[in-house]
């Protein structure tokens, strides 16, 4: 495969199953590591030079952005599904049309993401009892991150146009580039300007800005695949209700679990602030270790999408097993760095003993729960890209609320102790245990039943439908 090959569209249809998955996900796992290296390096770098408080903040800050961004996680979601189909199926006015109204729903949502989330910042920081001590420099963060959000949404929803016409590549040389210029202007604004953590903030924002750019002049150069025109632009009826309809229930699903990740949070406010700073630090290494299952799971999504639209639904069956069988040996070997290497990891975050210690003991409660989520990934990705996305919804929904929510809760209840008041913090961790694991055996007996086989069918005649 010579260069121009690796940044173009690539068709799924064909070839050996495995090397079409592999062949895509390698390129967006890299991609999906570094972008992960923005929140993480964030961390690092403010733990580092301004202290565990400070590490505390960047990471509470968290499950705020991932509920007020849920709405492009959404369009996203639908935009990489309907255009995986109409690439497979080859329709290039309905792909054109399509790509012309994700760009447009990006800037609408972009807009609301910075009103909303700059005004909402403080008040959910409130309600969820953020310490004194940290609460100013979260909100700075969040409000900082909501006003440059255009540059994160962009991003993600122009990536994700690409990934959906198979190019994962150019995705990842976009990011590269824009992740290395944000670990130098996170140590330039952090501890050469000593801006603390807005200065992580800024830094962050101005790389997605400039790997969004990156994204939309590649898509200005591919002329051969679709056309890119103002016409394109004005949203049509049919192709964003199709996004819609698709993408809701993926941007709720993203939206159940940040509330319930907020709900959770505050629970392990309540536990003090060494408890924060470590699920902090869990959660920067989770995002690392869920990287590769959050791959796979988004590759069989558009490998399924592509050849749904193609009416390749034997190729769907073939890949199941292949993709699933690499998503599995894949976490086992997450795992196994996990339990043996846990210590090395966490002392990039902190010199603090205590809190590395109570890091590595509560990672080993959730290790085993990677194996658990590569079955969950690969299966609710087949299902979106088929055009299922309600019931990977619902399985989030009974999995992150109605079960772990009330454990955690339980657990701390039973838990608790004179040296955690609250509950003691593997609460917090055999709850994701536990949830992980009801997910993996729900989504096998749903996947079994074949309800997502009747929505591929619908999804293969919309693709070859003209669009109006």
């Amino acid at each position: 495969m010579n260069l121009k090959q690796l940044f173009s569209a690539r068709d799924m249809t064909e070839g050996a199953p495995w090397k079409r998955i592999a062949e895509f996900a390698v390129p967006m796992l890299l991609g999906n590591l570094a972008q992960q290296l923005y929140n993480t390096v964030d961390s690092i770098v403010v733990g580092k030079y301004v202290g565990d408080n400070a590490l505390a903040a960047v990471g509470t800050s968290m499950p705020i952005i991932n509920l007020l961004l849920a709405l492009f996680v959404g369009i996203s979601t639908g935009a990489g599904i309907v255009i995986s189909q109409y690439f497979g199926a080859e329709n290039r006015e309905g792909l054109s049309r399509s790509i012309g109204n994700c760009i447009t729903l990006a800037g609408i949502a972009s807009v609301f993401v910075m009103v909303v989330g700059s005004l909402l910042a403080r008040p959910l920081l409130n309600l969820l009892g953020t310490p004194a001590s940290v609460i100013n420099w979260c909100a700075e963060y969040l409000i900082i991150f909501f006003l440059g959000a255009a540059g994160f949404t962009f991003y993600n929803i122009l990536s994700g146009i690409l990934r959906g016409m198979g190019d994962s590549f150019s995705a990842l040389a976009f990011l590269l580039v824009a992740t290395m210029l944000n670990i130098i202007l996170d140590v330039w604004f952090v501890a050469g300007f000593g801006l603390g953590v807005p200065g992580v903030a800024l830094a962050t924002i101005i790389a997605q800005f400039i790997s969004a750019i990156f994204c939309f002049v590649k898509l200005l150069k591919m002329r051969d695949v679709f056309d890119m025109s103002w016409d394109n632009l004005r949203l049509r009826k049919d192709i964003t209700m199709r996004i819609i309809q698709l993408g809701v229930p993926s941007g709720l699903t993203q939206g159940i679990m940040s509330v319930a990740m907020l709900v959770v949070q505050s629970l392990t406010n309540s536990m003090g602030e060494l408890v924060m700073a470590c699920n902090v630090m869990i959660m920067r290494v989770d995002g690392f270790a869920m990287m590769p299952n959050m791959t796979f799971g988004q590759a069989m999504s558009v490998y399924t999408g592509q050849n749904v639209g193609a009416n390749r639904m034997d190729r769907v069956d073939r890949g199941l097993k292949q993709g699933l069988a690499m998503a599995v040996g894949t976490s086992a070997a997450i795992t196994a760095i996990l339990l043996f290497c846990g210590h090395f990891l966490f002392n990039l975050f902190t010199d603090t003993p205590a809190l590395m210690d109570l890091a590595v003991r509560m990672m080993r409660i959730l290790a085993f729960g990677y194996l658990c989520i590569a079955v969950t990934q690969v299966l609710g990705g087949i299902m979106r890209g088929a055009g299922d996305t309600v019931t990977p919804m619902w399985i989030t929904l009974i999995t992150t609320v109605a079960l772990r929510i009330p454990v955690a809760y339980g657990l701390a209840y039973l838990t608790r102790s004179p040296e955690f008041v609250n509950g003691h913090p593997a609460a917090l961790f055999t709850s994701l245990l536990i949830s992980w694991s009801m997910g993996a055996l729900i989504s096998f007996l749903v996947f079994r039943r074949g309800g997502w086989r009747k929505r591929a069918v619908s999804a293969a005649k919309f693709a070859d439908q003209t669009v109006e």
